[in-house]
């Protein structure tokens, strides 16, 4: 069974940044070919994704509404991908969640929380 574990998130004045983290752990034959996504889900609404990223170096791709401020990096040494968030918005307040980006996903982690207010 495999095991997501999100972090980084918390209160954050709008403009400002945070990063966050997604660990897998379990068993996981090439983490390195896995298209992995950052997907948030605020409140009444549904869950989306925000971001995405293949194997293939630059590989990336971003929901109109993050395009520019966002970015989605791996290290898959450590099974692990980051999002680094800019420039926030109150908007971008949601509980950001990481998984597989496709056909077949994971069992969801407990997200982590991101609030962007002043």
């Amino acid at each position: 069974q495999v095991q997501l574990v999100e972090s980084g998130g918390g209160l954050v004045q709008p403009g400002g940044s945070l990063r966050l983290s997604c660990a897998a752990s379990g068993i996981i034959l090439r983490f390195y070919s896995m298209t992995m996504g950052w997907y948030r889900q605020a409140p009444g609404k549904e869950r989306e994704l925000v971001a995405g990223i293949g194997s293939a170096v630059g590989s990336t791709n971003y929901a109109d509404a993050v395009k520019g401020r966002f970015t989605i990096s791996r290290d898959n040494t450590m099974n692990t991908v980051y999002l680094q968030m800019n420039s926030l918005k109150p908007e971008d307040t949601a509980v950001y969640y990481c998984n597989k980006n496709g056909a077949t996903i994971w069992p969801w982690g407990q997200g982590t929380q991101v609030t962007v207010s002043s």
